[in-house]
């Protein structure tokens, strides 16, 4: 499994690499919906930042819902630091006449929430730019692309598919639905397998390993030569018949036997990395056999995967 990725989220890279456009109403739904519920958390910090340089209304409106949760964000991280510093002074106070465990474990406590609520304000008024701004974890989301009617187009998109007509229960019955097993595809996939592909590009992604010692540890994985990964994907555009949930687009990576390397490092799964050649027969399936698209993962890329401890 594809446990974690860092991926390409601003939509100008796909625009300058293939020409995509942006699919704003959906962008616009979403995170006006998402803004109000105060859950634009559940999107890269690269996402979001793409939007601040956003030329047309439309992108401008986007921008105005996440500076409108970014501030709501800073007042409530505000709030929590004045109560844990008054929390650490008081414990301290106590710690002065009298050691006892309480004011102890307030101190500890006070201090930790205070250092991950500093550091969390820092990120959400930084401007430069760190790699992880673009990492994204199940039930997170993702820039994908796809394409409508010949014409491509990116959507935010939540890692974690939800077949469509399937209720919205599907996501806890079955958690792992943000990878596609290639050897399921025409069984539990067979729905969008073949009907609706996307792409996401991929920088490196990381994988959870048994260590020598039982435990688990995080692996992050990068092609040695660098290269970009275009990895293949499964989505669906979910609607409640009922009215009464709201829509949702989903997606998962599919995935096949590991390479050597990642086999070797302790991962029993790798995503599928598809030539850029394959790209535009990918993400167009209509008319086209399974034995012909399998054939794209068949002439898959395969760079060296490296890796190493995430920190």
């Amino acid at each position: 499994m594809c446990y974690s990725a860092q991926a390409w989220q601003d939509y100008r890279k796909y625009t300058r690499e293939f020409g995509s456009t942006l699919a704003i109403d959906e962008y616009i739904r979403l995170f006006w919906s998402q803004c109000k519920a105060g859950n634009l958390s559940k999107f890269p910090k690269a996402m979001l930042d793409a939007f601040a340089v956003g030329k047309t209304a439309e992108e401008a409106a986007v921008a105005r819902f996440i500076a409108e949760w970014r501030g709501e964000q800073a007042s409530a991280i505000e709030q929590e630091l004045f109560a844990q510093k008054k929390r650490l002074a008081d414990a301290e106070r106590t710690l002065q006449t009298k050691v006892t465990k309480k004011a102890q474990n307030d101190q500890r406590i006070a201090s930790d929430k205070i250092g991950r609520a500093t550091q969390r304000l820092k990120d959400l008024h930084r401007n430069d730019s760190l790699p992880t701004d673009s990492r994204f974890f199940p039930g997170q989301y993702a820039t994908v692309m796809v394409s409508e009617n010949g014409q491509l187009k990116v959507y935010p998109m939540r890692y974690g598919c939800r077949p469509a007509g399937k209720p919205a229960f599907y996501d806890t019955k079955y958690p792992g639905t943000y990878n596609a097993r290639r050897d399921n595809l025409e069984g539990f996939w067979k729905g969008q397998f073949g009907h609706s592909h996307g792409l996401i590009v991929v920088e490196t992604f990381y994988e959870n390993v048994e260590g020598e010692d039982g435990r688990n540890k995080v692996l992050q994985f990068a092609p040695k030569d660098g290269g970009p990964m275009y990895v293949a994907c499964l989505f669906s555009h979910w609607t409640d018949p009922k009215g009464r949930e709201p829509e949702l687009w989903s997606f998962a990576a599919i995935t096949d036997d590991p390479e050597p390397e990642v086999a070797a490092a302790g991962h029993d799964r790798t995503i599928i990395n598809i030539k850029p050649e394959h790209i535009d027969a990918w993400l167009n399936p209509d008319g086209v056999n399974s034995a012909a698209l399998q054939s794209i993962f068949d002439d898959k890329q395969h760079p060296y995967y490296e890796h190493r401890e995430a920190a």
